[in-house]
């Protein structure tokens, strides 16, 4: 409310009636009964304008704040106080009168009426022809959101900041926008997106785009390219610009969308994953594309690399740096477990789409890759917000480049022979469908894809803090038995040989002792905060490919599994060691025969051997085994005779502990060979070699963090 001067009406008013009638003529009332007047006289002609309706809006606003202040005034007599609010009244009756005979300025007296500037202006001119100071100006609301993101979640990393005063005026890049098409449009009048979905559901012979042969790349020492990756990196190489990149998982999409990014120069790189896979992407990237910098962001992106060739982030922290993205100058995006976007009402689906908007506002051609295992026949609708996001289509239409493949058919939706026809420019815009049936020559007939996840939280925070101290204490034996050695030979430098006898003797005390943390009880605990990753995983991976086995050594891994599935609506099946015979078999009959029921959970010593269920060819290792005998046992329940579909074993390493030397230990010993297996159930090593191994390991890694520290 408007701070009044001391001479405003019935302020002190003086004891003298002549005088006080002089004052009458004083403050803000006169000002509101000569302006109240005269829009009764507009009304009255019929002459009511803009500026007639303001008037009465500020009239009656002001009236409202006078009231509320002479209420309030504690120096006014009663008989002032009624004197004033009598004369506010007039005021009043004249604007309910106006009212009545002009209905539509009824909307101006709610109190949450919207005031225009020229109405906060009138009210600030009759404030001052009061004597009254008039309202200070309202601070400018801050820019909206375009997305609804509120302030407080938006954050800009210290490293990105960094980057943007570095280069304050990025240029956009329009050099390749392609030349626009006149004349009549055939289809101008038609709804296609309805005809564009019904044309995939109809089938037909081909769901990949044609892509040309693949050519001689330059790539890291011991990797290669498989066929059908070569040919989607030649097509990006090519000119090509969109994919929607379906291929069955296990066919290498984190590969092509790393070497088409290359090939096509799409750099910096926005990629947008499942927390689930965010680890294994950096380290994709930095396996792939060495010669480029990849960045994780985690939480606020405190650690944040803002100069980095490759930004990773996750789908449920995109809200929060949404606001920065969309300004950095992204010349392509890659969108992984794309179906994530198909529900576009997400705030995860307006994200995606804002910053593919804003990317092509800067960038005529960008790459933009959806990646996604499901099949293109399910559901085809789910798919208009990944066509959006690829800039295929927008809300309503087609955009002017499929509109111009769609116009060059001659046809309309009312021609049958449109639909196949539509269907077909569609893939060319670069749709790309492969299964590993139709790519076998390429693939080994089995392998094991390691699929790093890193641990966050208090439950990661204590098994890193665990490893820690069991590293500590190996190190403390180290030193005493360094300390009391009487006979033996001195080294320089680390005595691996007591390092391996300091190991042997912690692996022992462990099988005799429960006391401090052991190695055992970290693999388990690990096992217990991979749990929710891995079966979130198996569910991506059922939705994409159908049927999984998921496969754990410990029961309440395994219960853990069981209540994501329930919470996903995912059917599962259950085969553990408490089972009698004939519910174990009502349970491989289900996840077998029952296509409703998607994954079978299973325990690694109950399920390792005598079950065929080969009806899937995807597996998860959500723990790791102490032999490789006993994981390729677990995988050859799929890789049977009689499998005609190449078999992958997902196997989750908590990366950044333990699971990792263990994994390494594994491959060794068994002679794992680039991941592919070669069918031997041999066993190379024993459990209690890798126990040992795996502690032999952390021990050395400690003593030589602690000689390079004292250097």
């Amino acid at each position: 409310m408007a701070r009044r001067g001391q001479r405003q009406n019935g302020a002190r008013r003086p004891a003298a009636r002549q005088r006080g009638r002089a004052l009458d003529n004083e403050g803000i009332i006169p000002v509101l009964a000569r302006a109240v007047r005269e829009v009764e006289t507009a009304v009255q002609r019929g002459r009511v304008d803009g500026s007639t309706r303001t008037k009465f809006q500020v009239v009656a606003l002001l009236v409202r704040e006078e009231r509320h202040r002479l209420k309030a005034d504690q120096e006014l007599s009663e008989s002032q106080r009624g004197e004033e609010l009598k004369r506010l009244d007039g005021i009043a009756t004249i604007l309910a009168k106006t009212a009545a005979r002009d209905t539509s300025m009824l909307v101006l007296l709610a109190e949450d009426a919207t005031m225009s500037d020229s109405a906060r202006e009138l009210k600030n001119e009759m404030l001052r022809a009061a004597g009254a100071e008039p309202e200070p100006e309202p601070e400018p609301d801050p820019e909206p959101d375009p997305l609804g993101v509120p302030a407080s979640r938006r954050v800009l990393p210290v490293s990105v900041r960094q980057r943007q005063l570095s280069n304050p005026f990025l240029v956009p890049d329009f050099s390749a926008t392609p030349p626009r098409t006149d004349g009549p449009r055939r289809l101008a009048t038609w709804e296609l997106l309805g005809p564009l979905f019904r044309s995939f559901e109809q089938g037909g012979k081909s769901s990949s785009m044609t892509l040309p042969e693949p050519q001689p790349l330059r790539l890291p020492a011991g990797l290669e390219l498989m066929k059908h990756q070569g040919e989607l990196v030649a097509s990006a190489a090519d000119g090509h610009r969109t994919y929607l990149l379906a291929d069955e998982p296990g066919l290498g999409k984190t590969a092509q969308s790393l070497l088409a990014a290359r090939a096509a120069d799409a750099y910096p790189l926005l990629v947008v994953v499942p927390n689930v896979v965010k680890t294994n992407w950096a380290r994709e990237a930095a396996l792939w594309t060495p010669e480029k910098t990849v960045t994780v962001i985690h939480g606020d992106g405190h650690d944040v690399d803002g100069f980095a060739d490759i930004v990773v982030v996750n789908y449920e922290i995109l809200d929060r740096h949404v606001g920065w993205m969309g300004d950095h100058g992204f010349r392509g995006m890659v969108v992984d477990e794309a179906h994530f976007i198909k529900n576009k009402g997400s705030q995860r689906s307006q994200h995606v789409l804002h910053l593919a908007d804003r990317i092509r506002t800067r960038t005529a051609r960008p790459l933009l890759m959806a990646l996604t295992g499901t099949p293109l026949i399910n559901d085809i609708e789910d798919f208009q917000a990944i066509w959006e996001f690829l800039g295929w289509i927008d809300d309503k239409r087609p955009r002017r480049e499929l509109m111009d493949k769609l116009e060059e058919i001659g046809l309309t939706p009312a021609d049958p022979v449109f639909y196949p026809a539509a269907r077909g420019r569609v893939i060319e815009m670069g749709i790309v469908r492969r299964r590993k049936v139709d790519v076998a020559a390429d693939i080994p007939a089995r392998r094991v894809a390691d699929l790093p996840v890193e641990l966050e939280g208090e439950m990661g925070r204590s098994i890193r803090e665990a490893e820690r101290e069991l590293a500590r204490r190996l190190v403390e034996r180290y030193e005493m038995a360094l300390a009391t050695r009487t006979s033996g030979r001195t080294v320089e430098g680390i005595d691996h040989e007591l390092v391996r006898r300091v190991a042997t003797w912690e692996r022992e005390d462990t099988t005799t002792t429960s006391t401090g943390e052991n190695v055992f009880g970290m693999m388990r605990r690990i096992g217990q905060a991979k749990a929710g990753l891995a079966a979130d995983y198996t569910a991506q991976l059922a939705r994409n490919v159908g049927k999984v086995v998921f496969f754990a050594k410990h029961v309440d891994v395994m219960d853990v599994a069981e209540e994501t599935f329930e919470r996903r609506g995912l059917k599962y099946a259950s085969i553990r060691g408490d089972q009698t015979p004939k519910n174990r078999q009502k349970n491989i009959d289900a996840f077998v025969n029952d296509p409703e029921v998607a994954v079978v959970v299973c325990s690694l010593t109950a399920a390792g051997v005598g079950l065929n269920l080969q009806v899937a060819s995807n597996l998860v290792l959500a723990e790791l085994s102490w032999t490789d005998a006993e994981q390729t046992q677990a995988i050859d329940r799929i890789h049977r005779i009689g499998q005609d579909t190449p078999v992958t074993a997902w196997r989750i390493i908590a990366s950044q502990t333990i699971d990792t030397k263990i994994a390494e230990l594994i491959d060794s010993k068994a002679g794992l060979a680039a991941r592919a297996l070669d069918g031997s159930d041999e066993e190379i090593g024993s459990s209690a070699d890798i126990q040992l191994e795996a502690l032999v390991a952390l021990l050395t890694e400690a003593l030589e963090e602690r000689e390079t520290a004292s250097v």
